[in-house]
């Protein structure tokens, strides 16, 4: 008894320094560290440090006033010379190890592709609006913030992205204070990449379609579609019951749960009505057959891209090594950090092909003039 009484002293006392400390990062550290993962309900609540993205209370505001408002950001926020604010940072360069950021692209649909030799597959596009760099945090740094995982180690830091620039009336100071060192308008959808140190990337610097190109393959990770509340005929896709014969509203039941003897109890991860979709999923090793520049589209790899369609994608490298090693092997690297429009003199066209794919501008029968 007074050994627990020891132990229960000990561990308050250690809580206790963990929340009166100056540094914030400890307290975080403390609370990621003991936080059960089998068995917790599915949370929706955004976690209580992210910044409020909304305003409370709607603002009246005039026509005239709005008129204004809307004239200085658009004089805040004009297109200047360069979109960084400081100088340029030293580019590193590509290993197989590299790990560079991704992009956040919206999901357009499905459309059928064909090759030179008659074979049709279905591609889905993925249209890449508005990216801009938001934040990058070193190793050091990053290692200290909530949510870092242990075995990360000093691999890996953190680079923010965000899509689709809105005004800044419409969020709430500490949201729009996100954006103030990169310089650029608030955006709608923020995303964080694990990169390596020699794929850091300055705040402010624009990405497009052209951080991939045709032939490399990506990795997708969505929300699926979301059901709602579904039984386990839809959900898990049991039998059910009988129609008749004696079967009395148990015709869309899963029967039994957790019988006698060594079981005798239901058990954690059985089968059971509740929330269907809605959950993040990755899909890797998708290859890109065709980018089009002109409206900023990625046609990738089959049909399995997961979530409905306008929904927001994360596309970034593939982590599957046989597909790393082809770029060693090849001696291709991708751009690095990222795409630049002055490391090409050449201008840029409209579209970029597979080797593979049939294109249909081109001309599929001639004809020789007789003289």
């Amino acid at each position: 008894m007074a050994a627990f009484c020891i132990r229960s002293m000990l561990l308050r006392n250690l809580t206790c320094q963990n929340l009166i400390s100056a540094d914030p990062t400890l307290t975080a550290r403390v609370l990621v560290c003991h936080q059960q993962v089998r068995g917790r309900r599915r949370t929706c609540k955004p976690p209580s440090w992210f910044s409020k993205r909304r305003v409370s209370v709607k603002q009246d505001i005039t026509p005239e006033n709005a008129k204004f408002i809307k004239e200085v950001v658009i004089e805040t926020y004009k297109k200047p010379e360069s979109p960084l604010k400081d100088g340029p940072w030293a580019r590193g360069s590509w290993t197989p190890r590299t790990q560079r950021t991704g992009v956040l692209a919206i999901k357009l649909g499905i459309v059928p592709q064909w090759t030179k030799d008659g074979k049709k597959f279905k591609t889905t596009l993925l249209q890449v609006l508005d990216n801009h760099v938001i934040n990058y945090t070193p190793p050091e740094e990053f290692s200290k913030s909530m949510g870092w995982k242990p075995f990360w180690g000093s691999k890996y830091g953190s680079v923010v992205v965000g899509a689709l620039s809105c005004e800044p009336h419409l969020f709430s100071k500490s949201y729009n204070n996100l954006f103030a060192k990169a310089g650029v308008p608030p955006k709608r959808k923020l995303t964080r990449f694990l990169v390596t140190p020699d794929a850091a990337i300055q705040p402010g610097t624009p990405l497009n379609v052209m951080h991939f190109r045709v032939g490399d393959y990506v990795d997708c990770s969505a929300k699926t579609i979301g059901h709602g509340f579904q039984g386990v005929v839809k959900r898990w896709g049991m039998k059910g019951g009988p129609a008749s014969h004696g079967c009395t509203k148990a015709h869309r039941r899963m029967g039994s749960m957790g019988g006698g003897g060594a079981k005798a109890s239901v058990w954690k991860g059985k089968r059971m009505p509740g929330h269907m979709g809605m959950d993040w999923r990755i899909v890797k090793g998708l290859k890109i057959w065709r980018i089009d520049t002109k409206y900023n589209v990625l046609y990738v790899t089959g049909y399995s891209v997961p979530g409905p369609t306008h929904c927001y994608v994360r596309v970034y490298d593939t982590i599957l090594r046989h597909r790393r090693e082809d770029l060693e092997e090849n001696g291709n690297p991708p751009p690095m950090p990222t795409f630049y429009p002055e490391d090409i003199e050449e201008p840029i066209p409209e579209e970029y092909l597979d080797e593979e794919l049939f294109n249909f501008s081109s001309e599929s029968i001639s004809y020789v003039t007789e003289k």
